[in-house]
């Protein structure tokens, strides 16, 4: 009987000590996605205007457009000076957050999804006009960015898409200026990569507040600044890992550019210091 109960127990044990080690096998297997390896290079404090910050955007000439959420104003800050060095005023005070440029032409996009397009924005000439994408107030409309390679703009809403379980990345072509409102990509919401920050609300596990594509990979960088993070996806929409970034360091990543050469640069707004740009190194 004693060999009989501990054979049982001895079984018990080995069956218990088999159950934790599966269980934190699929853990570490369900978030193998999640990363917080990156480093941050170099950080530039803004000035006071730029304390609410939103889309940025890298130029031919080394510097970075930005435009902030009250003022319709491009605003080109050098990073080697350290200095704002030129202000386009493109339209009156309103609620502006992403921004894209196409040679000599940029792409200024509003919360509720109209799109200001000014021509020649940097010379005495310029004009400007407005374009509608479909999108209203109500899918809060962040994200823009330039798809070089298929002449188009791209943009993601922010809140709620046509349905909850997915944020769709829509493309516009700077020929007709008329989204396809077919998605070139979804992030689904209950993708395992975002099992962690899954929401009892659905379309609130994921929030883009700015996106931007890899100018050697072709990849898809997408921010989300309410629960700061960086999304990497594919070109054909896969999540290949999320990047969790610290609250600290990244109070409300708002915006995100890269460098020709690859160089990843986020934009914060003010929290309780100044607001930001951040070079920062994915490991």
């Amino acid at each position: 009987m004693k060999t009989t109960k501990f054979t049982i127990g001895i079984t018990f044990c080995v069956l218990v000590i088999v159950a934790i080690v599966s269980f934190s096998f699929q853990k570490k297997s369900t978030n193998n996605n999640r990363s917080t390896e990156y480093s941050i290079a170099k950080v530039w404090e803004l000035p006071a205007v730029l304390d609410e910050v939103s889309g940025i955007t890298w130029l031919p000439d080394g510097t970075i457009a930005s435009v902030q959420d009250e003022d319709g104003v491009i605003f080109i800050y050098d990073l080697a000076k350290k200095e704002i060095i030129e202000k386009i005023e493109f339209a009156g005070s309103d609620d502006y957050e992403g921004i894209a440029v196409h040679k000599d032409d940029a792409y200024v996009l509003r919360s509720d999804g109209t799109i200001y397009e000014i021509l020649n924005f940097r010379k005495k000439e310029k004009t400007t006009t407005s374009f509608e994408t479909g999108f209203t107030a109500k899918n809060n409309m962040e994200t823009l960015a330039l798809d070089i390679k298929n002449k188009s703009l791209i943009l993601a809403p922010k809140d709620r898409d046509n349905a909850d379980e997915f944020k769709g990345v829509y493309h516009i072509p700077l020929t007709s200026k008329t989204i396809d409102r077919v998605p070139i990509i979804k992030i689904n919401m209950d993708d395992g990569a975002l099992k962690t920050y899954q929401n009892k609300k659905l379309y609130k596990t994921f929030s883009p507040s700015d996106i931007a594509i890899h100018p050697k990979t072709g990849d898809y960088y997408v921010l989300d600044g309410k629960n700061p993070k960086l999304l990497k996806l594919n070109s054909k929409g896969s999540i290949k890992k999320v990047y969790e970034l610290e609250e600290s360091q990244f109070p409300q990543p708002e915006g995100i550019t890269f460098s020709p050469e690859g160089t990843l640069y986020i934009s914060n707004e003010a929290s309780d210091g100044d607001a930001t740009i951040i070079q920062i190194n994915l490991k």
